[in-house]
């Protein structure tokens, strides 16, 4: 990671997208009085590109936003920063080196995301720091994580800063780059050599057991059996435990990105208070999409997370893709796994319902979306076959015994 810049408090970022080649220049984000205000470029209207057009308008004129709701950011830029371990790392770092978070404006952590951030937005100046090629090791990094989890590791917090780049979530995650036979893993913040591709990797927090890899990735297997569009994932070995759960990142192709932005972004809803309900987001997928098989994916998702207890189904677990042409589609499903919501609820409804949802609630909401009814049931039953696989395939990928049996419990099959 580069150096901490002295000057920090900027007062003004250039945003940018690139989408592999060449940035296209967005417009600028500036702050005056403790708020901040964003203006389009001409260029950039002219090219009738649409980065969030829900909240963030393609049109001229200076735009400005709650301050109460992400630290006054339009929800798209927001999106480009880490929130949870991403966030603990950077503010650690800052300490370290004698200065002190809230030293740091949203417009200087933008800064200190660059070039690098997921999706297709950049930011200028770029602190980012310089490319990297080194080899990594796995086990190396989960101890790291660790011994920073324990509030040690100063040592090596600029590396972990650089190699969680702007994912989000609670758990520990590292941007990497791995090689096609899966042998060889380096840093994958920046561009990668033509021989590897952009995966994302987890590490276990003080909540999880050691077997929460294996869990996800048994999850996995079943989404895809279920018939949910899911990238590449792969359970890496580890020293202790059951495995590290990696997935391929789908906003990256080699070196091609597409921009990227949440369901909480896009409709400025905060995921820590969660508000949403399924129809909202099958009502967002059709406004931006325009494409009925994107609403049924969405569907085919609000039946796989209820149905697997999947509870932390928040409105930052769904992102839709925009590629150079301006074309929206549903993001691959991403963060499945067995997971308890707020109090224990889904966090986001289904037709109103989070605490006891049913399959009637299911029916209700696709019944709603428009979807026949026979296309219902089949996603249904599809669902619950592949749910039902969940005894063989974690026994084969060493879940323990005991969350085998816990999690068969809460599986609706």
């Amino acid at each position: 990671m580069a150096k901490m810049s002295n000057n920090i408090s900027l007062n003004e970022v250039k945003v940018g997208l690139n989408f592999g080649k060449n940035t296209i220049a967005v417009g600028r984000l500036a702050t005056r009085n403790n708020r901040i205000y964003f203006e389009y470029d001409q260029a950039f209207i002219d090219l009738g590109l649409d980065i969030s057009p829900l909240r963030l308008p393609s049109e001229f004129g200076v735009q400005t936003f709650n301050p109460s709701l992400f630290e006054g950011l339009p929800g798209v830029f927001n999106d480009s920063l880490p929130d949870g371990w991403g966030r603990l790392l950077f503010d650690r770092l800052v300490r370290s080196r004698n200065l002190l978070p809230n030293e740091f404006s949203p417009l200087d952590r933008l800064a200190y995301i660059g070039f690098t951030g997921l999706g297709a937005l950049v930011y200028e100046p770029d602190y980012s720091g310089e490319k990297s090629k080194e080899i990594i090791n796995l086990d190396t990094l989960a101890n790291q994580t660790q011994e920073v989890m324990d509030g040690e590791a100063e040592n090596v917090l600029a590396e972990l800063v650089d190699l969680n780049g702007s994912s989000a979530g609670a758990r520990p995650k590292a941007l990497i780059g791995v090689e096609e036979n899966k042998q060889h893993i380096i840093h994958g913040k920046h561009d990668l050599p033509k021989d590897y591709e952009h995966w994302i990797v987890k590490f276990a927090n003080t909540t999880d057991g050691v077997d929460a890899g294996a869990i996800e990735y048994v999850y996995s297997l079943m989404a895809k059996e279920a018939g949910l569009e899911m990238t590449e994932a792969h359970l890496f070995p580890a020293s202790m435990g059951a495995g590290y759960f990696a997935t391929q990142r789908f906003d990256r192709s080699k070196n091609r990105r597409l921009h990227m932005h949440t369901a909480s972004g896009l409709l400025h809803s905060d995921f820590r208070t969660p508000t949403l309900d399924y129809e909202d987001l099958i009502a967002l997928t059709g406004v931006l999409t325009k494409d009925v098989r994107e609403v049924e994916k969405m569907f085919h998702l609000a039946v796989f997370n209820m149905l697997s207890h999947n509870r932390d189904d928040h409105g930052k677990n769904f992102s839709f893709l925009m590629d150079s042409s301006g074309q929206w589609k549903l993001a691959p499903a991403y963060d499945l796994t067995f997971s308890s919501g707020p109090r224990g609820h889904q966090s986001t409804l289904i037709m109103g319902e989070g605490q006891n949802p049913s399959i009637e609630h299911l029916i209700k909401l696709g019944t709603e979306t428009n979807l026949i009814r026979s296309q219902i049931d089949k996603i249904i039953e599809q669902t619950k076959h592949a749910l039902g696989q969940w005894e063989t395939l974690s026994k084969n990928h060493g879940v323990s015994k005991a969350n085998i049996k816990l999690i068969k419990s809460r599986l609706l099959t």
